[in-house]
């Protein structure tokens, strides 16, 4: 793979030149949309509903948009990434897998630059720079991987089964809603009276507790359970391990469906 490394590194910078063609502001945009997001939401449940008792609720929201945002736009990004990149997969000999890798790649780019705006700010406002913030990187690690090993299934169905895109576009969004970005499952009386609810928004759910994790490590300056912990790390391992296979199956006639 180390002999492909100038490849990917070019298929990244085509990624990002590809998704900011054009516009003024570049990367920036990566930083509005979230932010915009929380602007909305806070507006929503802090103010005009007053749902909420999180002390700066803002960053509790922020916290879990990046994980999400950076979530969908790698899977929305690397199930196109195949299709678009159709010429270089029919000529070239080369690891497939580096393509929705490097649009992956281009994702944690921009969610990096996210994490410098809102580390600093949550550092200063929550008072959270403590020892559990060694973990941070771990949990960061361990969604890419997650990240990764979804983004290798759906970039290789969607090459073979044109519906894959448009399937995820429609999921992503009650996924959304069940995520615990807003709130934190035991906000509800009803999760806390209903195990069976509990159990859906925390575990069943793959990316919450990636969401969880990176909140209370963030934001409350705790490391996070090791339930959690566990979870995340069989997460990522699972997801990569079978994003890897599948994609090896399937990557045989790939440069006849592109």
């Amino acid at each position: 793979m180390r002999r492909h490394s100038y490849l990917f590194s070019q298929l990244v910078r085509r990624e990002l030149r590809r998704k900011y063609k054009g516009s003024t502001l570049g990367p920036v945009w990566y930083l509005v949309n979230p932010l915009v997001m929380m602007g909305a939401y806070t507006l929503m449940f802090d103010y005009i509903l007053k749902s909420v008792t999180y002390p700066d609720y803002p960053i509790f929201l922020l916290a879990g948009l990046v994980v999400w945002t950076f979530f969908q736009q790698s899977l929305l990004a690397a199930a196109e990434s195949l299709i678009d990149q159709g010429g270089l997969v029919r000529k070239a000999r080369f690891p497939r897998e580096a393509i929705p890798a490097a649009s992956v790649a281009a994702q944690l780019g921009t969610f990096g630059a996210m994490l410098v705006l809102l580390i600093p700010l949550a550092l200063a406002l929550r008072g959270t720079l403590k020892p559990a913030l060694l973990l941070l990187p771990v949990i960061l690690a361990l969604l890419f991987a997650f990240v990764l090993g979804i983004a290798l299934i759906v970039a290789v169905l969607h090459a073979y089964f044109r519906d894959v895109a448009p399937i995820l576009t429609a999921a992503l969004l009650p996924w959304f809603f069940l995520t615990p970005i807003f709130f934190e499952p035991g906000h509800f009386d009803f999760v806390k009276h209903h195990a069976w609810a509990r159990l859906l928004l925390e575990w069943v759910n793959p990316i919450a507790p990636f969401v969880q994790g990176f909140r209370t490590v963030l934001y409350y300056g705790r490391a996070p359970t090791p339930g959690q912990l566990v979870y995340v790390f069989a997460a990522a391992v699972i997801a990569l391990g079978l994003g890897s296979l599948v994609f090896r199956q399937l990557e045989g006639d790939l440069a006849v469906v592109v």
